[in-house]
């Protein structure tokens, strides 16, 4: 006996020794080093073959020589931003074995907060999915508290909650029994067959979620919850002084609280604590959307639950993976370098994407290549969903060198407290922040379309690291868009957003001189300037097809040796381009569509981006919120599927990238009609640009002119463009 207390004893001073993860760096860093050395030279010769020949005054064709010149400037020069993201990846490895052998008994309190803000553009059942989700973690209950904040203060989410509180009591045990993955039940139950060993279980579990289903998704048809339904819960009072959803006080309410005995589930385990929280909303104050609604969560759940940690989730990521938060505290709790982390990125994946990333929504080189790359300089950025958060941290603490972790035994603060819920409700009141440093060094930052970003930026200021974490199984899945008019208006916002922090005094070149790498300085200016790119892609992507009218070259020929870095930088950048994508898990033809889908963002959701900046700039404009649609029509979703661009809809992005490839068009059939004898004449790189575009846009042309279904280009506006392209190209050619 005592040889074998001795043993256990040896084995856990060794675990003891051993790190909560291990960093490894990433290979072939020298060959892509030399790689990338080459492809800077060849820029360079590209900028002197544009100083050394440029025309002369006066000689056509000069401005579009100089703007071209300043767009490869630009190209240059942004190129050599994203090399840090490339230069020195690295990769993350984690133990959950010498977490639960060392810290089982010590874990800390975690607080998850779900996000929801429109019950129309995401439906209560959705929503629910993703708080069971997370309720279902593998994890102490009596350590684990789920918030939902509906900034809608929708009584539909407010029913849909009270369900699933109730469904959660069978859910939990189900999918502790037999280790459920994924623990969303509606993903659940349409990829998962019925087990042979449970199937009894799994017909019943199933039936009773569908009862669910079906009584949400009927209230939420109706659009209004019954008497008799509101009847059942007082927490439906809240609502008596309700006006809109603008216009209304506090509701607050703990529909599972782990003080209560009773809060147990169907075979008398614990459940976690489950609350509901609409912050305050009068029309004279800002709401600060979503920045402003998790800072109401943060105070709250300080006086309810006080977790260390803070995952914060949007609604339409649920989770994928039970042990994500062991992934997390095994970088947080690690004893030689956790206590200098302040947040934990796990990547944003999704799973209504088509097979080939129609939309490019998937972000796969973002994901996979260049925020491991970002790890490398103490990244990567915070993105808004998916993160682990220190509560410490994220309310504005600077780190210092003898920051140590703290970690409490487990006991919940809201067993030590007896609170009061108007004053839980006066800290989600509309005055709670007023005089006080909310919004700017404490919690999520105001004023920027993108708080996620601006926020961990001024974290990494302040000293603290942060770790990405990208396991096998993919921690959280989401709703990507699945038109093309969400996907431009998504990139508007981001980029609009990235592009106010660059001019702001949060500049990463700036405020994070001598506080961060100059490597993460870069790399958050990839990002930042993603909305100035439209201006060398724009002026590329059409003058020199324009210039084609009038026989200018603007390359040099095939048979000048000043085509070489030319040809050298299209290949070497696209053949590395197509290599990261299938290394990343892409294909060819979803590099293809990326390729497509970044022509567009930068041809009309970065110029609106900037003009929108501009407008800011001149106090024209104020900050803006845009809720992204969840949920698309059946016939949507078809065309979706059989990856048919959607174009059915008169808009101004869809406008722009129109003409820009009406022009490509009408330049590319004249060239060929006046060269078409002469084949060798047409064997140079500004007829295979305007060519390349072509191939590019060939879905665009096919919603123009040959589909005849709903998601074709309306008609009234094809032949509006398709006037105004060919006024433009022959007003251009006799100028």
């Amino acid at each position: 006996m005592q040889q074998e207390m001795d043993e256990q004893l040896n084995k856990r001073e060794a675990s003891m020794a051993l790190p909560l993860y291990e960093t490894r760096q990433g290979r072939g860093r020298v060959i892509y080093r030399v790689f990338a050395a080459s492809v800077l030279v060849s820029i360079c010769a590209i900028w002197s073959y544009r100083v050394i020949h440029m025309p002369t005054y006066g000689e056509s064709g000069r401005w579009a020589w100089l703007g071209l010149l300043l767009a490869e400037l630009w190209f240059g020069f942004y190129w050599i931003l994203t090399q840090a993201p490339r230069w020195k990846p690295v990769f993350n490895q984690n133990f959950k074995d010498r977490l639960s052998e060392r810290f089982e008994s010590e874990l800390p309190a975690v607080d998850v907060f779900v996000c929801t803000a429109d019950a129309n553009l995401e439906p209560p059942i959705m929503v629910i999915n993703t708080v069971l989700s997370v309720m279902a973690y593998d994890y102490p209950p009596q350590k684990l508290t789920v918030y939902l904040s509906d900034d809608a203060c929708s009584q539909l989410t407010f029913h849909a909650l009270l369900e699933a509180s109730q469904f959660a009591k069978h859910w939990l045990p189900y999918c502790k029994r037999f280790k459920v993955e994924p623990r969303s039940p509606a993903a659940y139950f349409r990829t998962t067959p019925p087990p042979a060993s449970a199937a009894v279980e799994f017909l019943q579990t199933k039936t009773k979620y569908e009862e669910m289903e079906k009584r949400i998704k009927s209230v939420t048809e109706r659009g209004k919850v019954s008497e008799e339904d509101q009847a059942r819960h007082t927490g439906f009072s809240q609502w008596d002084l309700y006006s809109s959803t603008k216009d209304h006080a506090t509701v607050l309410e703990v529909i599972i609280d782990g003080r209560n005995p009773g809060a147990e589930d169907c075979e008398g385990h614990k459940l976690p604590t489950l609350v509901y929280l609409a912050r305050e909303k009068r029309p004279q104050y800002h709401t600060n959307y979503k920045a402003g609604a998790i800072n109401a969560l943060i105070r709250v759940s300080s006086e309810i639950s006080n977790g260390q940690i803070i995952l914060n989730v949007d609604c339409d990521m649920y989770s994928n993976n039970s042990q994500s938060v062991r992934d997390a505290l095994c970088f947080f709790m690690d004893e030689k370098k956790g206590h200098k982390i302040a947040f934990v990125q796990f990547p944003q994946n999704f799973e209504n994407l088509s097979k080939n990333d129609l939309y490019g929504g998937s972000l796969r080189v973002i994901s996979e290549v260049e925020f491991h790359g970002l790890d490398g300089y103490g990244g990567p950025m915070y993105i808004g969903t998916g993160c682990f958060h220190r509560r410490a941290s994220l309310c504005g603490m600077v780190y210092t060198e003898s920051f140590r972790n703290h970690w409490e035994n487990g006991e919940r603060l809201l067993e030590k407290r007896d609170i009061e819920e108007n004053k839980l409700k006066a800290l989600a009141s509309c005055t709670s922040e007023i005089g006080s440093l909310w919004g700017k060094e404490m919690g999520l930052k105001y004023g920027c379309p993108v708080e996620d970003v601006i926020t961990g930026l001024a974290i990494h200021c302040r000293g603290w690291k942060s770790v990405y974490c990208n396991p096998a199984r993919k921690a959280f899945l989401g709703i990507a868009p699945t038109t093309l008019a969400q996907t431009l208006v998504q990139h508007k916002r981001w980029s609009e957003g990235d592009f106010r922090i660059f001019l702001s005094k949060h500049n990463p070149l700036l405020c994070g001189f001598g506080r961060i790498s100059l490597g993460l300085q870069m790399g958050y200016s990839v990002y930042c300037l993603w909305a100035p790119n439209c201006f060398a892609t724009i002026f590329y992507s059409i003058v020199p097809s324009l210039e084609l009218l009038k026989g200018n070259a603007l390359f040099p020929q095939v048979s000048n040796p000043w085509i070489f870095p030319f040809a050298y930088v299209m290949l070497a950048s696209y053949c590395y381009s197509i290599g990261e994508f299938i290394w990343s898990g892409g294909n060819l033809k979803g590099w293809w569509n990326e390729q497509r889908i970044w022509l567009y963002k930068r041809s009309s959701s970065y110029l609106l981006a900037v003009v929108d900046v501009t407008m800011w700039i001149l106090g024209l404009t104020g900050s803006g919120f845009v809720i992204s649609a969840k949920v698309s029509d059946e016939e949507v979703l078809k065309r979706y599927h059989h990856e048919l661009m959607e174009f059915g809809a008169s808009s101004l992005m869809f406008a722009m990238i129109t003409v820009q490839a009406l022009v490509n068009l009408f330049c590319f059939s004249n060239h060929l009609a006046m060269h078409g004898k002469k084949i060798y004449e047409l064997l140079d790189l500004q007829f295979f640009l305007c060519g390349a575009l072509i191939l590019l846009n060939l879905p665009l042309y096919n919603g123009l002119f040959f589909r005849r279904d709903s998601g074709m280009m309306p008609n009234s506006l094809t032949l509006n463009l398709v006037f105004w392209s060919l006024l433009a190209c022959g007003l251009y050619r006799i100028m």
